[in-house]
C-alpha cells in the first residue's frame, strides 16, 4: 500500500512546490518592475481604475472622468486571444502532420522560454548577461529537453507572463478571465480535448505543462524518445504527473495584478489560496477520480475568488 501511494505523494508535493516557486518569482519581478521603468525612464500605461473592463474604448467613471481602456486591459479581447489560440492550435494539430510541425513549434516554444528567462533575470542582472542567460536556456531546452530544464524554463515563462501583464489589468478583470477559462478548462477535460492536445504536443516535445516524474531519477531524463510515456490515460501506467501551464500562469497573473493594485500582502493571500485550490484538485483527483485527468483551474478559481473577496 505504502509503495503505491508514496510516488503519488511525491508528485503532489512537487506540483505544490513548483506552484509556490512560480509565485515567488512573480513577487521577485513585480517588486522590480516600477523601479526599473523609472530608472530607464520608460513610460507604460498604468493599471486601469475600473474594477472590470469588458471591452476596449472610452469608459465614463462614476466621477464623470472619461478614460480610454486599451485592448490589453479588457476581458473580452484577452479571452478571444486565448480561446482563438487554443482553437487554432487544435486545428493545426489535427490537420498538419506532427513531423512537419515539430521544428516550428519547438522553435516557438524556445523563443517563449527565452523571453520568460529574460524577463525573470533582466531586473537583477546587467542587460547583456540577462540576454545571454535567456538565449542559453532557450537553446539548451531546444537541443536537450531534460525534464528539470523543461520545468524550469516553463515556470520562468508563466511567472514572467503573469508579472508583466498583471500590471495592465485590474484584479477583478484577471478574476473574470480565470473564471471564464475555468469553464473552458472543465469542458475541454470533460470532452477530452485537453488530453488529446496534450498527447499531440508531447509527441513533439512541445508540451506547455509541468512534467513531474514519479521517480527522482527521471528528473534528469531527456524527453526525446519518451513521448509516449508522458501522457498516459491509465493512472496505473502513468510515469509522470502533468500540471498545465495555464493552471499556474493565470493564478500568477491574478497575484501580480493584486500586488500592483494593493500590495504584496494581499498578493500573498491570493497566492496561498491558489495553492489551497491546487491541493483541493489533488484531493478530489485521488479520492473521487482515482487519478484520472481533472480540470485544475475551476478549484483554483474558486479559492482565489474567495481570496479576492476577502481582500476587497
Amino acid at each position: 500500500m505504502s509503495t503505491k501511494t508514496r510516488p503519488k505523494l511525491k508528485t503532489v508535493y512537487w506540483g505544490l512546490l513548483l506552484f509556490a516557486v512560480a509565485h515567488l518569482l512573480v513577487f521577485l519581478v513585480v517588486t522590480r518592475v516600477d523601479p526599473f521603468l523609472d530608472e530607464k525612464d520608460i513610460h507604460v500605461p498604468i493599471q486601469p481604475s475600473e474594477p472590470i473592463s469588458w471591452w476596449p474604448g472610452e469608459v465614463t467613471l462614476p466621477s464623470g472622468e472619461v478614460i480610454e481602456v486599451p485592448a490589453h486591459s479588457a476581458v473580452g479581447p484577452i479571452l478571444i486571444y486565448v480561446l482563438a489560440a487554443a482553437a487554432a492550435l487544435g486545428v493545426t494539430l489535427s490537420l498538419i502532420p506532427l513531423a512537419a510541425l515539430k521544428v516550428f513549434l519547438r522553435l516557438l516554444f524556445a523563443l517563449l522560454f527565452s523571453w520568460g528567462a529574460f524577463i525573470g533575470t533582466v531586473f537583477y542582472l546587467p542587460l547583456p548577461l540577462a540576454v545571454a542567460v535567456a538565449v542559453a536556456l532557450g537553446t539548451l531546452w531546444f537541443v536537450i529537453p531534460l525534464v528539470w530544464l523543461h520545468n524550469l524554463v516553463l515556470i520562468l515563462a508563466v511567472s514572467s507572463l503573469g508579472a508583466v501583464f498583471g500590471r495592465f489589468i485590474t484584479p477583478w478583470t484577471a478574476m473574470a478571465i480565470i473564471l471564464a477559462l475555468a469553464v473552458y478548462d472543465l469542458l475541454a477535460v470533460r470532452f477530452k480535448f485537453m488530453l488529446w492536445m496534450a498527447d499531440r504536443l508531447s509527441q513533439i516535445n512541445a508540451l506547455p505543462a509541468l512534467i513531474i516524474p514519479r521517480n527522482y531519477a527521471d528528473w534528469n531524463l531527456n524527453l526525446k524518445g519518451r513521448e509516449e510515456k508522458v501522457i498516459q490515460a491509465n493512472p496505473s501506467q502513468r510515469e509522470y504527473s502533468i500540471l498545465g501551464g495555464g493552471d499556474i500562469a493565470f493564478p500568477c497573473l491574478l497575484t501580480a495584478s493584486v500586488c500592483f493594485a494593493r500590495g504584496l500582502a494581499p498578493g500573498a493571500i491570493i497566492a496561498v489560496l491558489g495553492a489551497l485550490g491546487l491541493v483541493t484538485v489533488y484531493v478530489i483527483q485521488a479520492k473521487f477520480l482515482k487519478g484520472k485527468p481533472m480540470a485544475a483551474l475551476p478549484p483554483i478559481a474558486a479559492f482565489t475568488l474567495v481570496g479576492l473577496l476577502i481582500i476587497s
